[in-house]
């Protein structure tokens, strides 16, 4: 079994995005081998900014009730509601590695949910918050990830 990857935004964003066909093509592959893998988690706040950004960055390419839809489908990864241990968690991680409270917010909703791994372009790539590590994911490729065994 492969290890457990939290998406951020930016990637579900990237898979509707047209100006940019490479990056589009990677992050749909990410988007499919999670889905496929039943290795992908995300967070109310990622369906939130992905419909926030859909409609106002991506409406010619993604009407409002295209918007929702996809919110709709995303949600049978079933994000967990945003909590108390999320947000001390958050909090914690701010103050430990001075990061915005937004992407404090998403790595500790990896680590509340036991992904090992975070695919984000917004954060360093490699970079490692505890149990956390950043890839970029057009960086790497889903295959490059070891499975949870040897992780």
């Amino acid at each position: 079994m492969n290890a457990l990857v939290f998406v951020d935004t930016n990637v579900f964003l990237y898979t509707v995005d047209e100006r940019d066909l490479p990056k589009q093509a990677r992050a749909r592959e990410w988007v499919r081998w999670c889905w496929t893998e039943a290795t992908g988690r995300i967070s109310t706040q990622v369906l939130n900014e992905f419909y926030n950004n859909a409609i106002t960055k991506f409406r010619r390419v993604m009407p409002v009730q295209q918007a929702r839809a996809q919110v709709r489908n995303l949600r049978q990864w079933q994000p967990p509601h945003l909590d108390t241990y999320v947000i001390d968690g958050a909090w914690a991680l701010q103050d430990r590695y001075a990061l915005s409270y937004w992407d404090a917010l998403i790595v500790s909703s990896a680590q509340q949910q036991g992904c090992g791994y975070l695919l984000s372009e917004d954060l360093q790539h490699q970079q490692r918050y505890e149990t956390v590590q950043v890839l970029n994911p057009f960086l790497v490729h889903p295959g490059d990830l070891p499975a949870s065994e040897d992780v």
